[in-house]
């Protein structure tokens, strides 16, 4: 027995020693199994060679087990029972489940976002850990090595093994203080006015200052920061403008006015200066995970919600 490759026993094999176990008759397994008469032989056979020992004896017109292959029966149905596990999905019960969850963003998506998506699956499911990391200048080594389960990006990763959904589209939008100015008049006024911009200390420039960048179109840069949230402070009282995500008059920059931004490109929509989607991003490991799918699902219908007049996220359930 200190022989047999163990690996080379397969669930066929498995299958077909149970059958004849049960039929007492090799033709009547081979009948129930869908096989000729000739493969159930062969098939048994080889597991004989691969035992060592002949599993079944003739006995008058018929055949019986051997001690060795009678104590197989039960270990042989629960390798088998083990393989058909592992080939449907885990179930997967939001009430009872028990989620660790990484997600990565940068703090415009997470505020945005993820308050939303935790008040809206917290009281779904046993118990919710959120972890939120920074997601810098996003590559798909974030996901494929960096424990990080979800990405919120305007810049998905390429990658074969790389997944994307597109949550929501954004506009950028030109802020100012209405207490210290007027709304920029034009072309003209707008880029006469000193900037304020976001420069994330991994990620860059904004899409949009790339873009403005790449075509030429020159500002006045007065001030840098590193996040939205440093925005504010400085736009307050001064006769700055900050062109940023226009969903920021929700969080960071409420309070401040907007107008689209003056600059006309004659491009389609999605080609615009201004045009910003936003995606979330996975790993195909996670393609067909039950809980996975399901937290995708939650933060498509948080998404959902941002975009209703006044930003009024979905009752948690609905």
């Amino acid at each position: 027995m200190n022989g047999i490759d163990a690996f080379s026993i397969d669930g066929n094999a498995l299958r077909l020693l149970l059958a004849v176990l049960q039929c007492g008759s090799v033709t009547a397994a081979a009948k129930r199994l869908g096989l000729s008469q000739s493969a159930a032989s062969h098939g048994l056979n080889r597991l004989r060679t691969l035992l060592g020992d002949p599993l079944f004896v003739k006995s008058g017109r018929g055949i019986t087990p051997t001690a060795h292959a009678r104590s197989l029966a039960a270990p042989a149905q629960a390798m088998l029972d083990a393989m058909q596990a592992l080939a449907r999905p885990a179930p997967f019960d939001p009430a009872t489940a028990r989620i660790a969850f990484t997600i990565a963003a940068n703090d415009f998506q997470r505020d945005l976002l993820l308050p939303a998506f935790q008040a809206r699956v917290a009281p779904l499911v046993g118990r919710l850990t959120l972890r939120i990391i920074p997601s810098g200048m996003p590559g798909a080594s974030l996901l494929r090595e960096a424990g990080c389960d979800l990405l919120v990006t305007p810049r998905p990763p390429a990658g074969t093994d790389i997944l994307q959904k597109r949550l929501l589209s954004d506009r950028y939008a030109c802020f100012y203080d209405p207490e210290a100015r007027g709304a920029p008049r034009g072309r003209e006024d707008y880029l006469a006015a000193r900037h304020i911009t976001v420069v994330h200390g991994e990620g860059g420039p904004l899409e949009f200052d790339r873009r403005m960048q790449s075509q030429g179109v020159a500002r006045d840069f007065a001030i840098e920061v590193a996040d939205f949230g440093g925005v504010a402070g400085f736009l307050r009282g001064s006769t700055m403008l900050a062109t940023l995500p226009g969903l920021l008059r929700h969080s960071a920059l409420r309070g401040l006015a907007s107008v689209p931004v003056p600059l006309r490109t004659g491009l389609r929509p999605e080609n615009r200066f201004d045009h910003l989607p936003l995606f979330m991003v996975w790993h195909q490991r996670h393609q067909q995970d039950p809980r996975h799918a399901w937290l995708r699902a939650q933060l498509s219908l948080a998404a959902r919600g941002v975009l209703r007049p006044g930003g009024v996220q979905p009752r948690a359930g609905a």
